[in-house]
C-alpha cells in the first residue's frame, strides 16, 4: 500500500529527501548549543575573562543562525513535498476513477468517492507531512539528546532507557484498540457526504414539500453517528497524554533529586552546574521528542484507514477495458444482439436482458417503448460498452464491440441520457463537447436543429451564458434541447435518446425528430420514449416488457397486434380511439394474439 501511494510523489522526491537531511542538520546545532553553554557556564565559575565570554557567545549565535536556517529550509521543502504530493494522489486517484466502468462506480457510491479525494487525502497529507519531518526530527532529536546526555550525566542518563519501552508499550496497545474504531468512523464519513450531496440536488423538492425541518434533523443524526464514534475512538487515544507525562514528570523527578544529590555529596566533582543545568536541557529536549512521537503516532493511527481507502481506490481496476491493438475504425451504424443475457451482478437471481436477438440496419430509426423496469435503458448501454454482456454478444458496424478501441467506440456513438447534464460553463462550452474544435457556426446550427437557439438568443449573453453547476439556471426542456445539441454536434454513426424529449412539447419533439432526419440521414437513431407520438414515425418500434422484447414492428403494425403498445397509444391519443377500437374488434381476438 505504502509503495503504491508513494508512485504519487514524483517531482517532489528531492523535495522528500532535502526535508530530513536539513532536519538532521538542524538537530545536531540544537544538540550542540547546551553543550558549549555546559561550557560556558563552568568557564565562568571557574573566573573567565569577558572575551571567553564573548568567543562563547558568537559561537552560540552562528549555531542558533545555522540552526534556524535549516529549520526553515526544512519547513519549505517539507510544505513542497507534502501539499505536491498530496495534489498528484488526488490526481492520480481522480484519473483512475474517469477509467470506471458503470460496474467500479456501482462498486463505490459518488459520496464514498468525494471522501477520499477530499477528507482522506487530507489525512494523508498531515500524516505524510509529520513523518517526513518530525518523525525524523523527533528520534534524531532524542538520539543526539540521548548521547550528549550520557556525556554530561552519565549513567543518569539510562534512565531513558527504561522509561522508553514502558511508553512504548502503552501507545502499541492505545492503537490496537482505536485502530477498529477509526474503520467503522469512516464510512459514516460517506453517509453523511451522501445525504448533503443528495439534500443540496433536491433542494427545490425539499422546499416545495416543506422538509427542512426533516432533513436537518436527518443531518443531525448523522452528524451525531460520526462525532459518537470519533469521539470514543480519541478517548482512547487520549490515554497516551497522561501516560507520556507520567513519564515525563518521573524522568523529571529522577534527574532533580538524584543529580542534587550527586552535586551536594561530591562536591560538584561527580556532577557540576554547567553539567547538571545541561543534563537537564537534554532531558528536556528528550521528553519534547516523546511528545512530538506521541503526536505522531495519533495522526498515523488516524491516517492508516485513510491510506487503505485511497489505495483501494487507486488499486480499482475497470471492468471493461480496451483490447490491445483494438479496432480504429466502425464500418457503420448497424448493430446486433446476438442471444444477449445481461445481469448487473453475477450475483442476481434474475438477468436485467433476457436472450435478446436483434438486429438494426445502419441509418435506421428505432423507436423502443415499454414499461418502468422493463430495461430500455440497459439495453442501449450496452452498445457503447458502458456495461459488458453476461452472454452474448452486441456487434456494431459489424464486429463485437469487446473488439474495438474502446475510446473510437465511444466516439462513435452519441448518448442523451434520462438524467441530462450540463457542466459549469458557457453554453457554448457545453455544446463543444460534442466536438471541442467546433465553430460557433457549427454550434448555432446544431442548437437551431435542437429548437434550442429559440431560447439562446433571447438571453442577454447568447451563447456565452453561464451555465451554472448540473445546469440549475436553465428548465428541463432547455437542458434537454441542448444535450441534443451537444450530441447532433457529434455526428455519431449511433445516435441514442433515452426518454430525452420526454421535458418537451410534441411539436418541439417533432421539429427535432424532423432535423436528425435531414442533418444526421445516416446515422442510426434509437429513441427510447413513454410517448408513443415520439416513435410513431420510427422504421420499427421495439416493445420491451420484462427484460425481453415482446415485439417488432410498424407503429400501424403494432397497434393491430401488440396490446402492450396498442394498451399505451390509446391511453395518450384519445382522438381516433373509438376508430382503431372499432378496427379492433373487427379484427378478432384471434387475429391479434
Amino acid at each position: 500500500m505504502i509503495k503504491k501511494l508513494m508512485e504519487s510523489l514524483r517531482e517532489f522526491k528531492r523535495a522528500t529527501i532535502l526535508t530530513p537531511v536539513y532536519i538532521v542538520g538542524e538537530v545536531l546545532l540544537e544538540a550542540l548549543i547546551p553543550y558549549v553553554i555546559a561550557l560556558l557556564i563552568n568557564d565562568i565559575r571557574a573566573g573567565c575573562a569577558t572575551d571567553v565570554i564573548f568567543d562563547y557567545a558568537w559561537k552560540l549565535v552562528v549555531l542558533s543562525v545555522l540552526s534556524l536556517v535549516f529549520g526553515y529550509l526544512s519547513g519549505v521543502y517539507c510544505s513542497k513535498a507534502s501539499t505536491g504530493f498530496a495534489r498528484n494522489l488526488r490526481a492520480d486517484i481522480f484519473r483512475n476513477i474517469q477509467q470506471y466502468s458503470f460496474s467500479n462506480i456501482d462498486k463505490f457510491s459518488n459520496a464514498s468517492l468525494v471522501t477520499r479525494l477530499t477528507t482522506d487525502i487530507q489525512n494523508i497529507q498531515m500524516a505524510f507531512m509529520m513523518v517526513i519531518r518530525t518523525a525524523i526530527r523527533a528520534p534524531l532529536n532524542l538520539i543526539f539528546s540521548f548521547i550528549m546526555a550520557y556525556i554530561m550525566g552519565g549513567p543518569m542518563a539510562l534512565i531513558f532507557v527504561v522509561v522508553i519501552p514502558v511508553l512504548g508499550f502503552g501507545l502499541l496497545t492505545i492503537a490496537k484498540k482505536a485502530l477498529p474504531i477509526f474503520r467503522k468512523g469512516f464510512p459514516m464519513y460517506d453517509a453523511l457526504n451522501n445525504s448533503v450531496e443528495e439534500n443540496i440536488k433536491g433542494i427545490r423538492v425539499v422546499k416545495a414539500y416543506v422538509r427542512e425541518d426533516y432533513e436537518i434533523e436527518k443531518m443531525k443524526k448523522d452528524s451525531a453517528n460520526i462525532r459518537e464514534i470519533f469521539t470514543k475512538a480519541e478517548r482512547l487515544l487520549a490515554f497516551n497524554m497522561p501516560l507520556m507525562q507520567l513519564c515525563i514528570y518521573m524522568v523529571m523527578l529522577f534527574v532533580l533529586s538524584f543529580g542534587s544529590r550527586q552535586i551536594i555529596v561530591s562536591g560538584g566533582q561527580a556532577l557540576d552546574v554547567g553539567q547538571f543545568s545541561t543534563l537537564l536541557t537534554y532531558s528536556f529536549q528528550i521528553l519534547v521528542s516523546l511528545m512530538m512521537l506521541s503526536m505522531i503516532f495519533v495522526m498515523v493511527t488516524f491516517s492508516e484507514e485513510s491510506c487503505q481507502r485511497v489505495y483501494e481506490a487507486l488499486q480499482e481496476k475497470s471492468t471493461i477495458t480496451s483490447p490491445e491493438n483494438g479496432e480504429k475504425r466502425v464500418a457503420d451504424g448497424s448493430i446486433d444482439f446476438d442471444h444477449v443475457v445481461f445481469q448487473y451482478s453475477e450475483t442476481a437471481e434474475e438477468p436485467v436482458l433476457d436472450n435478446i436477438d436483434l438486429h438494426i440496419r445502419s441509418g435506421e430509426t428505432i423507436g423502443i417503448i415499454g414499461g418502468t423496469g422493463s430495461a430500455k435503458s440497459s439495453l442501449v448501454q450496452l452498445i457503447p460498452r458502458l456495461y459488458d454482456v453476461s452472454e452474448g454478444t452486441v456487434k456494431v458496424g459489424g464486429r463485437d464491440v469487446r473488439d474495438y478501441d474502446l475510446t473510437m467506440l465511444r466516439d462513435s456513438v452519441a448518448m442523451v441520457l434520462q438524467k441530462n447534464v450540463l457542466f459549469s460553463g458557457t453554453i457554448a462550452e457545453n455544446i463543444r463537447w460534442g466536438n471541442k474544435d467546433a465553430s460557433l457556426d457549427e454550434v448555432k446550427e446544431v442548437c437551431h436543429l435542437a429548437c434550442a437557439d429559440e431560447f439562446i438568443d433571447r438571453m442577454p449573453k447568447g451563447y456565452d451564458t453561464y451555465i451554472e453547476q448540473g445546469g440549475t439556471n436553465v428548465s428541463g426542456g432547455q437542458k434537454q434541447r441542448l444535450c441534443i445539441a451537444r450530441a447532433l454536434l457529434k455526428r455519431p454513426k449511433i445516435l441514442i435518446l433515452d426518454d430525452s424529449t420526454s421535458a418537451v412539447d410534441t411539436r418541439t419533439d417533432a421539429l427535432i425528430r424532423k432535423a436528425m432526419r435531414t442533418y444526421i440521414p445516416e446515422t442510426t437513431k434509437i429513441i427510447i420514449a413513454q410517448r408513443t407520438s415520439s416513435v410513431e414515425d420510427a422504421d420499427r418500434i421495439i416493445v420491451m416488457d420484462g427484460g425481453r422484447i415482446d415485439a417488432i414492428g410498424t407503429s400501424e403494425e403494432l397497434l393491430k397486434t401488440n396490446k402492450i403498445y396498442r394498451e399505451v397509444y390509446l391511453s395518450q391519443n384519445r382522438q381516433g380511439c373509438e376508430e382503431i377500437e372499432k378496427d379492433y374488434v373487427n379484427a378478432g381476438e384471434e387475429g391479434l394474439a
